[in-house]
């Protein structure tokens, strides 16, 4: 620690400046706080913040709190190891409507010269795309774009894209839309800097150099790739969805703007609804779950559980459209450094084998696989009850997890997303395969119980059959 800086009338042994315990960052003025650091010192504080009767007050009030169960104020679960925990965000977010126009200072910024717009070919026919390019014409901005990008973009896809990047000499990128293009981008700019191919990237933090700086515009209310570490292409060759998660693939700065999501027809308005409920609610009962990322996921749920059914139901509700993008960058936050859990590892390979939506897939398997959860975290589900509303069930668990599941299903049938896989294409036979696949997906790590691969082949069987 550097030399201490006393105060006037303090023993030089006795106290320190603020100041000089974080190495003179705080500046120097004599008005700073002073900090104890002898035994003698620490001692009354120690004791006046140590008492029992304090800490079974402070509990006792949290307890009562909406959006916290007796468990909350504990950890969900046993710590993973002793070099703590990550949170991982964007440089920067823009949130709000105009935050596409608020942007372009922003992008400039960086520095870069030329972008190269990742976006899909029905984005660029309905003249979506043009209120990006609009304001990067009024930036005096260069662009490219690359309108390859199909849902559930491929690694064919992200090499064309590679190849179109340093054909026009881009040196960042830009995505528009939902979860497609920035994944696809994100994969494009990984492997411009690092080379090689992207199946090579498969798991978790495979890349050694930066990617491009890269801008994610979002478009959708669901995915928070614009927002996330991850990313999701599909090999064809091996009928799986690759999950890259990579602290190098978060955007360098993500733009939430609702006015962009007005557009959104219902049934992608509920698909990406959905994908955000999962979101929070796999990454409050995650085993790398934390404070942090439990009060995203809870508000996110608070936030879905009001707003969604809004936002279908009327498009132009501007209310409903800004609260689900908040609510889908809360979930982001959440699920980027808390991680997932098995609806996304077996809807992965859902996508991977039938082409199927992926929010549609996640809001099919959430009540199946959620009810394999609860046998082994019941207590987990009382939170989540009460961010849904239902703070009536007090806290017992078993009404509270009852409660959960009723909601997500009612929820489901209220917005029309199909009842089972088998309307998704999923074929039993498929079934041992895409247990295989999925139980090799990184997303499952962090699943409150480690299913076995009967069981992974039971909730897929489940999922097919319900109604």
């Amino acid at each position: 620690v550097a030399e201490a800086e006393h105060a006037p009338d303090t023993p030089s042994s006795a106290r320190l400046h603020l100041s000089a315990a974080m190495g003179g960052v705080l500046g120097k003025s004599p008005d700073l706080p002073v900090i104890p650091t002898v035994p003698e010192d620490v001692e009354p504080i120690y004791k006046a913040f140590s008492q029992c009767e304090l800490s079974g007050e402070v509990e006792k009030d949290l307890a009562g709190h909406t959006t916290q169960g007796a468990h909350g104020v504990n950890y969900h679960h046993p710590s993973t190891g002793k070099e703590g925990s990550t949170f991982y965000m964007p440089c920067k977010s823009l949130l709000g409507e105009g935050a596409l126009v608020g942007a372009m200072n922003q992008v400039k910024a960086l520095g870069q010269t030329k972008a190269l717009i990742v976006t899909d070919a029905v984005l660029v026919k309905v003249g979506a795309v043009k209120a990006l390019t609009d304001v990067l014409d009024g930036a005096g901005l260069a662009y490219h774009v690359y309108d390859g990008c199909a849902p559930n973009p491929t690694v064919e896809q992200v090499d064309a894209g590679v190849a179109l990047l340093q054909d026009n000499s881009c040196d960042f990128v830009i995505s528009f839309g939902g979860g497609s293009p920035h994944d696809c981008a994100k994969a494009i700019s990984m492997l411009s800097t690092n080379g090689g191919c992207i199946r090579d990237y498969e798991g978790v933090d495979k890349s050694t150099k930066p990617m491009l700086p890269m801008v994610a515009v979002n478009t959708t209310a669901g995915t928070a790739a614009e927002m996330t570490r991850f990313c999701i292409i599909t090999d064809d060759q091996r009928h799986v969805k690759m999950a890259l998660v990579d602290w190098r693939l978060t955007p360098t700065l993500a733009v939430n703007d609702p006015l962009l999501m007005v557009g959104m027809p219902k049934g992608l308005t509920a698909a990406t609804g959905m994908d955000a409920l999962t979101h929070a609610i796999e990454a409050y009962v995650s085993t790398a779950s934390n404070p942090i990322t439990d009060a995203n996921a809870l508000h996110a749920i608070r936030l879905i559980s009001t707003y969604l059914p809004q936002a279908v139901e009327d498009g132009k509700n501007m209310k409903a459209r800004d609260m689900m993008a908040y609510a889908e960058f809360l979930a982001g936050m959440a699920f980027n450094s808390a991680s997932l859990g098995y609806v996304h590892a077996m809807a992965h390979q859902l996508g991977g084998f039938y082409h199927a939506a992926h929010g549609v897939c996640n809001a099919v398997l959430l009540p199946v696989v959620q009810t394999y959860n609860a046998k082994y975290v019941p207590e987990l589900f009382i939170d989540i009850a009460h961010a849904m509303g239902f703070t009536e069930v007090g806290q017992d668990k078993a009404r509270a997890v009852s409660v959960v599941l009723k909601a997500i299903k009612d929820m489901n049938k209220r917005l029309g997303i199909p009842p089972n896989i088998k309307e998704l294409g999923a074929k039993p036979e498929d079934f041992e395969a895409l247990a295989d696949n999925a139980m090799k997906d990184a997303c499952g790590l962090t699943n409150p119980h480690q299913p076995t691969k009967a069981e992974v082949i039971e909730l897929f069987r489940q999922a097919y059959e319900q109604q």
